[in-house]
């Protein structure tokens, strides 16, 4: 499947701000952070919401009208926590200082 590349574009877009606005940074490895946001596009093209690419749902329709797993999803508001490992506090291991990704 080939995912569109505006919707990839925004995914892109709404990490930076939100890593920025939370003073949160991408994975060190950065081949996680494109497969994150590979899935989040995926997702908003198929289903019209960024849920999380990384947890298994018996139906991704149900999960997203309950907009707990959306991204971002309750526990990254509430905790910091990302289980997709998209947003990491700078204490983190696997944190880099890295915001935004390059043009």
């Amino acid at each position: 499947m080939t995912i569109n590349s505006k919707i990839i574009d925004s995914m892109k877009l709404f990490a930076e701000s939100y890593a920025k606005s939370t003073e949160t940074f991408f994975c060190i490895d950065l081949e996680v952070t494109e497969s994150v946001i590979l899935g989040l596009a995926k997702n908003k093209e198929l289903f019209g919401a960024p849920l999380c690419p990384c947890r298994y749902y018996d139906n991704k329709e149900d999960e997203i009208s309950l907009a707990y797993w959306n991204c971002p999803c309750v526990p990254m508001r509430e905790r910091k926590e990302c289980h997709c490992m998209l947003f990491l506090t700078k204490e983190n291991e696997f944190s880099s200082n890295i915001q935004s990704f390059p043009t």
